[in-house]
């Protein structure tokens, strides 16, 4: 078998781009493509629009001649290889909305040779690839269908993590077929440590989801504890830094603000509704989900009541997802926020990573306010000057338990 030498992956995005870099890096011919023109426009001119990947990365990648990027679709018929990196987010209804994913479908298909490799890394529900990808590709390819190639590889992208990142996090690959997964399984060594290869492509998907659903119901556990133990005394950190001595069959997961970022609030659902359409259910998942979404809400309320005095005006630090980032993708801060102003208090907020959100900029930390809520560790929030003005902190984070004026979640 020939080595693959050209790919196009298709979304530039936080999944997208680090994949077309590191395949750039390893010495494969990439093009990278997406229908935002602002966004192609900032990697042409080495502006990267994603934090964990550098101008200088970008710069160094397109000047190798490595790596070009680009919103002409035509170009996926230069690739041996197409990679389809696009968002599979929720819909009001809280279901799948694959409309990017069918979107990006359609339009690589004009361009597919025979004999090429489409994979799809969008997280989606098992049977994604087989049942929706394919038949897809089948109705509008006008080659030999046959002799196209299929698989699914779900990304495992942790935004902001100095450690695991695209290069050393085992790759999950399952091809429709062997010479699928032989193609697959060659394109990926190129700039993977380990690629682990599983007997399907629903394996592949289903473990995605597994992972994250697994997260979500151990937060969820943590979270509902959390209201019990609080009520009656408990500090819960304390209990799980006692319970985390034992040194087998346990795992710590700590109570916060919610669920947020691009999968511990999406993928679960993905789960739940799949098993409700196959006539499954998923009833632990489903209370999961009910139990950290009603989070926001006890934590604006015991904000409140942590208070020295009426609380008029509330002061949210942190509002990304998740401590080191600028991704406020899905943050549980917004409902904290909205359920804050239900009850009638003036919110305002900071995070030394993010300049402008939810139609507001951020203000400076020592803005007056009866009660400040540390929602996510940020780097650069320092909660030193609220306490010594009296500001009760409510620390959603554990990250300053103990300390005077700091109240624990």
């Amino acid at each position: 078998m020939a080595k693959v030498k050209r790919i196009a992956v298709i979304g530039q995005g936080y999944v997208g781009l680090p994949l077309s870099i590191a395949a750039a890096e390893s010495g494969l011919q990439v093009t990278g493509i997406d229908i935002d023109q602002r966004k192609i426009e900032s990697i042409q001119t080495f502006n990267s629009p994603v934090e964990d990947i550098s101008d200088q990365r970008i710069q160094v990648a397109t000047s190798s001649g490595k790596f070009s990027a680009t919103s002409d679709f035509a170009k996926v018929s230069d690739a041996e290889v197409v990679v389809i990196c696009v968002p599979t987010p929720l819909n009001e209804k809280l279901e799948p909305d694959l409309t990017a994913l069918k979107g990006a479908v359609n339009s690589v298909v004009p361009f597919l040779n025979e004999g090429t490799l489409l994979i799809s890394e969008s997280t989606s529900f098992p049977g994604t690839l087989r049942n929706v990808i394919m038949p897809l590709v089948r109705e509008k390819y006008s080659g030999d269908f046959t002799k196209l190639h299929f698989a699914s590889a779900p990304e495992r992208v942790n935004p902001g993590d100095l450690k695991w990142d695209i290069k050393n996090t085992p790759r999950l690959v399952g091809g429709i077929d062997a010479k699928s997964t032989e193609i697959a399984n060659d394109f990926y060594s190129n700039f993977c440590t380990e690629v682990v290869l599983t007997e399907t492509p629903e394996v592949a998907e289903a473990a995605k989801i597994l992972e994250n659903t697994f997260r979500l119901v151990n937060i969820a556990l943590l979270n509902e504890l959390n209201k019990v133990f609080s009520a009656n005394g408990i500090d819960t950190n304390a209990v799980v830094d006692a319970a985390s001595t034992k040194p087998y069959g346990y795992m710590p997961f700590r109570s916060g603000v919610g669920i947020g970022g691009h999968c511990i609030p999406v993928d679960p659902l993905y789960l739940t509704w799949w098993a409700r359409q196959n006539g499954s259910e998923s009833k632990l998942v489903e209370l999961a989900d009910s139990v950290s979404r009603s989070m926001p809400k006890f934590v604006a309320e015991k904000a409140i009541s942590v208070a020295k005095s009426e609380v008029k005006r509330v002061l949210v630090l942190g509002v990304a997802y998740k401590p080191g980032v600028a991704d406020t993708r899905e943050t549980p801060v917004l409902e904290l926020v909205n359920h804050l102003k239900s009850l009638g208090k003036e919110v305002a907020w900071h995070d030394p990573l993010v300049t402008e959100w939810n139609g507001s900029n951020g203000v400076d930390i020592a803005w007056e306010c009866q009660v400040a809520i540390l929602a996510t560790n940020q780097p650069g929030i320092d909660i030193a000057g609220l306490l010594s003005a009296g500001i009760p902190v409510l620390d959603c984070t554990n990250t300053h338990r103990g300390r005077a004026g700091v109240i624990s979640l």
